[in-house]
Parts: structure tokens; sequence; C-alpha cells
């Protein structure tokens, strides 16, 4: 792995607008310097001691003025303080001075620097070449030093500025400081196939280890040795782990026949992955996955938007991607650089890139929204330019949603309605013709209202997930140790071929479903026994217009029909054994089959919590407990959905689970297998509710404890002692209401905690 400092002069595309520099002409000798050892590259998530040395400029520094360190406020490493000596992350500051040096930490700075360390002169004032010196995890009392963040970046930032004329002005210096964050030793092993292709089309096999916190990681080799289910055309029998940049990439495969692909990665004779199922079948469509939402440092995130994109298409292993920036963060030379690289990277065949941005307008005029643009050169409508010191295009802002709505009228664009910090507010306005999706899962959680509140509106849009990553790593994005709650979600087009006009036409007609991270294959049909009319959208015309007859459809279609039933059919086949499959006809849950029955239950009980305070900033839900058991002991244990490997969560003696965790809408939980009976009892208690169970009563129908708030709730159940399948294929009659649209869609869980929802179809009569 190459390891670049980040000092010197700021790339063009930031100088202005959000750059970590002083203003063009400035004269650096007139505010200091500073100097920052070491400078060598750290692991993530380790202990570091550093220390800062800025030497004051020509002007000096005046009695009350000083020096301030700042960090973004997305990064997860270790606060700083200043209040316990033999704590992590603590700091002191010193100067050769006269004077003394006051220290203080505050987290109100500006975005994206919320995080600032200031070291004030009180007493005096400092002379041209005098020093204060800063050291950041002091161990001279105890402290382990400071705690780095848990992703990789090749320049960790300590961005320094200056109050030399003491006005409470700080002025960054023209050179910043920053140390290269490298991944730690390897945890785990991912390969990652797609999920459909037809016979003698073209896929990829990603293979890459990762370490503790989910980063691709070079400490790992090896003699590798491929076992797979079918003939695969391309694949070496075995190969040497010799990563390029952390992983490994095999290009151009194909399949001749049809069938399941599943294919084992053994390292020195000892299985470590396995990616799969591929399924190889004649038909209509291929499926190409993306991660469309995520951000870089050029707004709030981390990294560069260069490195953004090779993580997508070289460590993530997507088909599709985009960067979507808050507007009023992108100034117009960073728009430029976005565009000029998306039309660089964009590759049909091979890797899709599309321009856009994120309308980011507060709740109250519409939301978050995420925009999309077939073509580069489209202009930039902003809800704002509220971080943006170029006022010169104001008059292109649009204020609210519907104002976005008529400036988009007649352009190539799609959008989609996205909960983050803020959250759409899909009651406010919606233009069925520009607007296909709603973003039902991130790494800001799982949001199943943004889709369920549309229903009663008559809204008829499809399901998609992404990360709206921070970290740079969009398509696999896993949360750190910040107050991101989940692993970023993933979308599946479904269309003939790769290319920017197969995906737009996929997203417009909502032929995709959604999920938590995995890559599931779905397979959802509806028949009509009587027929129907198909029903598309014009961009040109206002409703829905019929288009011709059909006996069939698929997910995300729309279908008048004169028959009061519809068969249903869907087959899923995934990574890991499914747990549940929920047949939906809008809210109301049809059915919920699973691949086992009452008979099949073992020695295994599940025990889940889930959900948000409620729809806006502070959703999150703090959910400490204890799960005991009378009568009975825990031989095997597992978490599910434990993205945070520092929260507390763990069993403790023979009969005894706690857990100090957050949800954000989703749900973890763990599974424990007990012996020698199922007797006696499980007794949960939470911060909010207890649940006492008889195990022996416990059946395939969860028990469930409401607990408020948003979908907040508590729930345990019994499952088989061996793995689920990892199948299903199931067909069943659905009765269709008279009055309205009947969106009808399915909801998959797997055994391990992940999640798939399909567009639904909308039939109406």
């Amino acid at each position: 792995m190459t390891t670049h400092l980040k000092r010197g002069p700021v790339p063009s595309h930031l100088v202005g607008d959000n750059a970590p520099s002083v203003r063009s002409g400035d004269d650096p000798a007139l505010y200091g310097t500073a100097e920052l050892t070491p400078l060598d590259p750290v692991e993530t998530r380790s202990f570091q001691t550093f220390k800062l040395t800025y030497t004051v400029g020509k002007l000096g520094i005046d009695d009350t003025g000083g020096v301030q360190v700042a960090f973004r406020f997305i990064g997860d490493a270790g606060k700083a303080q200043i209040t316990n000596p033999t704590a992590p992350n603590y700091v002191t500051a010193s100067s050769n001075g006269e004077g003394r040096i006051e220290l203080s930490v505050r987290q109100d700075g500006f975005r994206p620097w919320k995080l600032l360390v200031t070291a004030h002169q009180s007493g005096g004032y400092l002379k041209e070449g005098e020093k204060i010196e800063i050291i950041f995890g002091d161990t001279r009392h105890g402290s382990p030093g400071m705690v780095m963040q848990t992703f990789v970046e090749t320049g960790y930032e300590f961005r320094v500025a200056t109050d030399v004329q003491a006005t409470g002005n700080y002025l960054p210096l023209p050179v910043q400081l920053s140390v290269p964050i490298v991944p730690g030793p390897v945890h785990r092993w991912r390969a990652v196939l797609p999920t459909l292709r037809r016979p003698g089309e073209t896929f990829q096999l990603g293979l890459k280890a990762e370490d503790v916190w989910g980063n691709p990681t070079e400490q790992a080799k090896g003699k590798l040795r491929f076992e797979t289910t079918l003939a695969v055309e391309g694949l070496p029998a075995e190969a040497e782990f010799a990563p390029n940049d952390r992983v490994m990439i095999f290009e151009g495969l194909t399949v001749t026949d049809e069938g399941e692909l599943s294919v084992r990665v053994l390292l020195e004779g000892t299985l470590v992955a396995e990616a799969g199922p591929l399924m190889i079948r004649k038909g209509p469509h291929a499926g190409f996955w993306g991660d469309l939402h995520g951000q870089s440092g050029e707004t709030v995130g981390i990294g560069s938007i260069e490195s953004y994109f090779d993580f997508a298409r070289n460590k993530a292993f997507l088909d599709v991607t985009s960067h979507q920036g808050n507007d009023f963060q992108i100034n117009k030379a960073f728009w430029a650089r976005l565009n000029e690289l998306t039309e660089e990277l964009d590759e049909p065949g091979r890797f899709v890139v599309f321009p856009g941005y994120e309308w980011s307008g507060n709740t109250a005029v519409g939301g978050d929204h995420n925009v999309f643009f077939r073509d580069e050169g489209e202009q930039i409508h902003r809800c704002s330019h509220a971080l943006l010191e170029d006022r010169s295009d104001l008059e292109t802002d649009c204020h609210t949603l519907t104002d976005l709505y008529s400036a988009l009228r007649g352009k190539d664009s799609v959008m989609y309605a996205h909960v983050g910090g803020r959250y759409a507010n899909i009651h406010y306005d919606h233009d069925a013709h520009i607007e296909t999706a709603v973003e039902m899962h991130s790494a800001w959680g799982t949001f199943e209202w943004i889709l369920t509140d549309g229903f009663p509106l008559g809204r008829r849009v499809g399901v998609v997930c992404n990360s709206d990553g921070h970290k740079g790593r969009p398509g696999a994005s896993y949360p750190g140790s910040s107050t991101f709650g989940a692993y970023g979600g993933l979308t599946c087009f479904l269309t003939d071929r790769l290319d920017r006009d197969a995906i737009f036409e996929a997203m417009r007609r909502r032929h995709h479903y959604g999920t938590t991270g995995c890559r599931m294959f779905i397979d959802l049909g509806i028949s009509l026994p009587g027929g129907g009319t198909l029903y598309q959208r014009n961009p040109d015309s206002a409703p829905d217009t019929p288009t011709h007859a059909v006996t069939s459809a698929m997910m995300g279609d729309i279908l008048k029909t004169a028959t009061d039933t519809a068969t249903l059919s869907f087959e899923v086949a995934a990574h890991a054994g499914i747990e549940r499959i929920e047949i939906r006809n809008g809210t109301e849950v049809l059915e919920t089959v699973r691949p086992y029955t009452e008979s099949d239950l073992g020695n295994r009980i599940r025990v889940l919590w889930s959900g948000a305070e409620y729809r806006g900033r502070g959703r999150n839900t703090n959910w400490r407990g204890r799960a005991r058991l009378s009568d009975a002991h825990i031989e095997r244990f597992e978490t599910i959905n434990l993205w945070n490997p520092e929260r507390l969560f763990e069993q403790r003696g023979s009969n005894v689970v706690v857990w100090d965790t957050v949800t954000t809408g989703n749900f973890m939980g763990f599974d424990a297998w007990l012996a020698p009976d199922l007797k006696g009892r499980l007794a949960i208690a939470t911060n909010h509710g207890e649940l006492t169970i008889d195990l022996a009563a416990m059946g395939v129908e969860d028990t469930v404890l409401e607990a408020g708030g948003l979908a907040r709730r508590l729930k345990a159940l019994r499952l088989p002692g061996t793995r689920l399948s990892r199948t299903m294929k199931i067909e069943r009659e659905i009765a269709l209401k008279s009055d309205g649209d009947n969106p009808i869609w399915i909801c998959a869980t797997t055994e391990d905690g992940f999640q798939a929802w399909t567009s639904p179809v909308y039939l109406f009569r």
C-alpha cells in the first residue's frame, strides 16, 4: 500500500470554500508554522502520542491569542480531554515564552471541523521564533495515549489555525499536518460475487481480507485454492494472495451452463470465505449492485473524492455508484471536479458512475433528497449557500423541494428520498416522475416508514438501500465506533446491461431491491389470471399512463387489473440461512413464511431488540440489558449485528448475557444454544422494559414486548439448532383490495441479521 502525507498545497477544487488553508496572498511567515512528530503511518484504533510544535511567526501572538487544532467531527478517534491525566486522549500544552498556556476542548466548531483543541496565550505575549508545544496522548502521567480512528485514511488531519491578533478569529495555516492511518491485522476474509448473470455473461470475483473494523488490509498472504459448484472459465484453481492495494479481483469470468454458483476460498487449506450464490439463468436481465450515496472529505466525510471512487470500484466491487455531498458544502470548483471524474471513471459494462449531489433542505421544506444526473454538465441547485463564501450563483438555489422539482423538470435526472440527519418529508411534495424511490436503509439505520407512510398518499415508489457512508468506504460501509448504528446498504438493479441508460431505466421503472449490505438473490413476479394493463411514467406527462396488456409483472411495475386475485411467486437465495420472509400488501403482513416448521425447532433461542426514538436526528435508541436463564445454560453464543466491537455485549458465566448497545431503526441481538433441555425461564431486563418467558413454551412465533418510540421493541423466539436453508421458492394467491393500490412486496431476513426488501408491485383495480 502506498501512503501519502497530505502536506503542501491544497487541491485546487478545495481552494476557497471548505479549504484547509489561509486565503491566497497571505504570507505564511506572518502567522507561523507547525510541525508534527512522528509522521509515520499508524494502525487503526491504536494508541499513539503526537507532538505538535507551533513556531511563532513575524506577527507574534498577542496576550489572549492562541493556536487551535481542529478535527473532523465525522471521525471516531478518541476525543481529546484535559481533565484526567491517566485516561486515554489526554492533552497537554506549554510554551517557552512568557506567560502561560491554557488549554480548552470544545465540540462546537465549524462544520466539518467540530472538535477544537485551543492553546490560549495568557499573562504575556509571544515573540517570533518562540514555540508552543501541544502533546496529544501525553503518556507521562499514565495515559495510554491518543486513540486513533477505526478507518483508513491517507492523511488524518491536525488542522492548525492561529489567532495572532487576539481577535477570536482563528486563521488556518497554509501548510497543514496529517498522519496516514493504515489497516490492522486480518480479522476476516470477504469474497464477493454478483447475484444474477446469464450464461456466458462476464462477472468478477472480488477477494479481500479485512481488519476488525472492516478496512481491507495488506496484512494477509498465502496460497489460495478455489472450489466452485459450477465450472468457471477464467478463474484459476489456485492463486497466490498478492493483492494490488489490499484486494484481488478476478475479472472476465464466465459460466456456460445454468445453475447456482458458489465459490469457496481456502487459504493454505483452510476455508476463509465463501462467495455467492450467483444464479446463472437465461432471462431478460442480470443484477448489478450499487451504493449510490456517500460523501468524501471535500464535504463532510473523510478522504478524497478520488479515493472514494477507487474504493467503490476496486475494494467494494460495486457495479454502480455516485457521490452525494451536502449541497451547501459543494463549491463550484468541486462540482466541476466531480463532473470531470464521473465522466472519466464511467466505464459501460464495468463500472457506472453518475454525477449528483444531496439536496439538503430542512425537513420543513422537503428534507434530504438524492439527485442523480444522467449526464455531466448540469447545474447544481442547492438548498442554500450556508457554508459557501462564493455566492455568485445564489439565483440557482432551490429553497424548497417544490422549487427543486420545478428546476429539474425536463432534465435527465432521478431523485431518491433520504433519511439522514435531516429526513425527507414525503408529506411536503412529490413528483412521481423525478422521485422514483425511497432509501429504506443506510448507515443511519433502517426506515421502513419512509415507504409505508407513503402508501395512504398513493405514492408509487421503489425501495433502495445505500450507505450514506462518510468514512470513504462506499459499498462496504462499516459504522465504526461513532453515532452511526448500522452497516451501509446496497441496491440491486435488474436490467439487461450495465450502462447509464440501462440503470436509469431500472431506476425509473423501480426494477430494483435493497438490502442492509448483503448480496442476496431475489426474483419476484406477479401473474394475473385475467390479465392487466402495465402503466409507466413518462417524464412529459403528469399521470401514470397505460402502455400495453400483460399477464405478468416484476417488482416495481404498476398494473391495472379487473381480477380480484393475483399470483405472487418469488425466489430468494442468500449467503446465509433464511430466518423468515414476510409477504406484504402495503403495511399488512399477509403471511410469514419460514424454511422450517414447529417440529424442526431445536435448542437455539434468539433475542432481538430494535427501533428508534423518533424520525429525526436524535433517533438513536440506547439499549442496556441482561438476559438470565434459569435451569439451563448456554453451550454456544453468537451476536447478531454487533457492528461496534467496543460496545459491551458478551456472555457472562454459563447463563447470563449483558449488553449496552444502540439501534437506529435496525435490530441487533444474539443466538444462544441451550442445554440440557429447554426448561426453566428466560428473564430479560432492559432499560425499555422486561420480558419473562417459559422456555418450554417458546415456539415459532415471536414473543414481543412493545417498548414505545418508533418501532422500538424487544422480542424472543426459538429456532432450529442447525443452520437454516439458504434458499426459498414460494407461490401464493393474493386477494386484492378493491379500493386504492395493492403494493405487493416482501421482506426477507437472514439468520445472521441481514434484511432485504423488494420494490412493491403496485396493483390497482
